[in-house]
């Protein structure tokens, strides 16, 4: 979800969708916005080029390509909040891994089939309809999506909807079941939002200080890059390399992320 300026204070979302929460879209200039009734934008398609990722948050949501291959086999790739189905379009082209979305609001989903070519459930792509919260604390998605993206914002926008230590704590679990097992999270976040430093200090708790933050946008929004599992061994060579190689196979602006992190990581 992106916007121009900072939503107010965040909060539990409520036991089922209410009358803001009903989608619906604009468009302009061969893009389709996702709206829920104000002009904030809830995500993005351009209609010629459906597996484009359009708004600048969403790319750096990809950020985990540096430090992770796409998961094969009975892994997946993760999202928490549906959205305009930005991150599975491109998930499902562009990397051969399973995705499985979690959307509390089955309107959500219901627009995105009518309005933003989300694609058919099958063998690759399942959307389960539940609340996040309860949906990484369930036992049986431990360690099944090495990398998990959070983008968790109701109708009015007023801050990530899910993001207490215990719920983080539960998203690592997700991305790394096993100690030996890798795993990457990264979460959209407003700058400028007073949820923000909160955010910061639970995700730093609950992964005990292995979090970095990517640049921040105009729309204000900052991405989170999350690790769990084994410790990463980064070199300064290792990451340019990496970044260079996401970056011609996935048009993504990975050198970029990779000369802001390397103070950080190397």
């Amino acid at each position: 979800m992106s916007r121009d300026r900072a939503p107010a204070s965040s909060r539990t979302p409520a036991a089922k969708p209410g009358r803001l929460d009903v989608p619906n879209f604009s468009e302009e200039g061969g893009v389709r916005f996702l709206h829920f009734g104000t002009p904030w934008v809830q995500g993005a398609m351009k209609v010629q080029k459906p597996a484009d990722l359009v708004l600048e948050y969403t790319r750096q949501m990809m950020a985990w390509l540096l430090f992770l291959e796409p998961p094969v086999g009975a892994d997946s790739i993760g999202t928490l909040g549906l959205g305009a189905g930005s991150l599975v379009r491109y998930c499902l082209k562009h990397t051969p891994s399973s995705v499985h979305a979690v959307e509390w609001n089955p309107q959500v989903t219901a627009a995105c089939r009518a309005y933003f070519r989300l694609p058919a459930e099958g063998d690759r792509f399942q959307i389960t309809h539940a609340d996040a919260g309860a949906w990484v604390e369930d036992i049986a998605n431990r360690g099944t999506c090495p990398v998990l993206m959070v983008d968790l914002y109701d109708a009015e926008a007023r801050g990530p909807v899910r993001d207490s230590v215990a719920f983080y704590q539960a998203c690592r679990r997700v991305i790394s079941g096993h100690s030996h097992q890798a795993g990457v999270m990264t979460v959209n976040l407003f700058g400028a939002h007073e949820s923000f430093a909160r955010n910061l200090d639970n995700l730093y708790e609950a992964f005990e200080g292995r979090i970095v933050v990517l640049p921040e946008m105009d729309a204000g929004n900052r991405v989170m890059v999350a690790f769990a599992g084994p410790p990463l061994e980064i070199t300064t060579d290792m990451l340019l390399a990496r970044a260079d190689v996401v970056e011609a196979q996935y048009g993504l602006p990975a050198r970029k992320w990779a000369r802001f992190l390397l103070p950080v990581l190397c």
